[in-house]
């Protein structure tokens, strides 16, 4: 955090927020815990007031894969059809913390995963789950090196047919050896 945002928490009268920023394919989703719009680096942020919470924001010293939520309550229920229809999950998302009149941070970013919708007829509750990416890194990838396999994702590259043959061949590197007469 810089010097300005320190001294701002600090200070006996404090305006911190949260603002998220939600990556869809169909455009950006931008929220944050006020009532106006707000502009962080250029982008437009709707407030959503106290209906925008993030209850699990966590802080870890070693880098394990943490996740954070996101809820917003009192959605309307037309809006929430429009969120089942979209494609959400792995796209990017971002948990901005601030304090008023200072420059934002970024307290998570993460993938989007797993959404959640409780619908009480009149207005809705969406619960995301945002994944940090480092879960990438324990996920099994299926791929192999092998020509088989990149033949299913590229049926007319042939680059792994020639590894076999390069399997146990000499390859001289660098300047021309000279053999002794």
């Amino acid at each position: 955090m810089s010097d300005k945002t320190i001294s701002g928490i600090t200070d006996s009268k404090i305006q911190p927020f949260y603002a998220v920023e939600l990556l869809f394919d169909s455009g950006a989703v931008r929220l944050w815990t006020g009532y106006d719009n707000k502009t962080i680096g250029g982008d437009t942020y709707l407030g959503a007031g106290s209906l925008l919470s993030i209850p699990n924001v966590e802080e870890v010293a070693d880098m394990s894969a943490k996740s954070a939520e996101i809820t917003l309550s009192g959605v309307a229920t037309q809006l929430v059809s429009l969120a089942l229809q979209e494609p959400y999950q792995g796209r990017n998302a971002r948990i901005l913390f601030g304090v008023e009149g200072q420059t934002p941070i970024e307290v998570f970013g993460g993938l989007m995963d797993v959404m959640t919708i409780s619908d009480s007829g009149e207005a809705s509750t969406i619960s995301l789950t945002v994944e940090s990416r480092l879960v990438e890194l324990e996920r099994i990838r299926p791929f192999r090196y092998t020509d088989n396999s990149q033949k299913l994702r590229h049926p007319t590259d042939d680059f792994f047919s020639f590894v076999p043959a390069l399997q146990d061949r000499e390859i001289l590197w660098g300047r021309e050896v000279v053999k002794p007469t």
